[in-house]
């Protein structure tokens, strides 16, 4: 069984009848969104009621018979439930790369438990070692964000689509990729660095916010917990 499905399959045992939970965006999202379905068509859940991250989640959500309902009329969630790009060994995280690191970040923080699912692969002893750090900027002045971020120890650069245009969030903001040769010395440093730049709106730097984290091998299932 493909990996990324053997997390999301386990990650269901998190999930009760009668939970508002959030739904994050991504390829393994994906398949739990798609047994979560299962679930409830089965029977073996019922009155789960979600909070999308994107407009592609949400849909993925429509097509399966989950209940999706808004922040504004959720005031808590039980549990959300998500990927990850890179997840460390203090459960800090790098998210984004779907895009939806904004909404993403939104939806967590109204949750009483965060639950990150990844295979092995996404594991890293240093974040920013197997990709970039990406940045949803606003497209005024992005060009000026770029040359910022990159006196930072970064190669920044503009994400864009293959016609060339700049690829937008379900916000309308582009996102600039931050690439460090090194990973990154010090997360905390950098995200209240880049937090504190009027421009940017949000970083892909998820720090002291997973609760648990599910970990997909070959042969096992694995999983990281908060000290918290």
């Amino acid at each position: 069984m493909d990996l990324k499905k053997q997390a999301a399959l386990h990650a269901l045992q998190y999930i009760r009848s009668g939970n508002v939970i959030g739904l994050g965006s991504g390829s393994t999202m994906a398949l739990f969104i798609k047994a979560l379905g299962a679930s409830l068509k089965s029977g073996e859940l019922s009155d789960i009621v979600a909070v999308p991250t994107s407009e592609e989640t949400a849909q993925q959500a429509r097509e399966v018979g989950v209940k999706l309902s808004t922040l504004d009329e959720c005031e808590r969630l039980d549990v959300a439930i998500d990927g990850a790009d890179e997840v460390d060994n203090n459960l800090n995280l790098i998210k984004g790369l779907g895009r939806a690191l904004l909404r993403e970040k939104v939806v967590a923080t109204h949750a009483d438990e965060f639950i990150i699912i990844v295979d092995k692969t996404k594991l890293v002893s240093r974040l920013g070692t197997r990709g970039p750090l990406p940045i949803e900027v606003v497209s005024f002045a992005v060009d000026s964000q770029i040359r910022w971020l990159t006196q930072l120890g970064c190669v920044a650069e503009l994400w864009l689509s293959d016609n060339g245009l700049a690829l937008l969030t379900d916000n309308g903001n582009p996102i600039v990729r931050c690439w460090f040769d090194d990973g990154i010395d010090n997360p905390k440093h950098l995200a209240a660095l880049i937090k504190s730049r009027t421009g940017i709106v949000e970083h892909g730097l998820f720090l002291d916010m997973a609760t648990k984290v599910i970990v997909a091998h070959e042969t096992r299932i694995t999983e990281m917990e908060s000290a918290r």
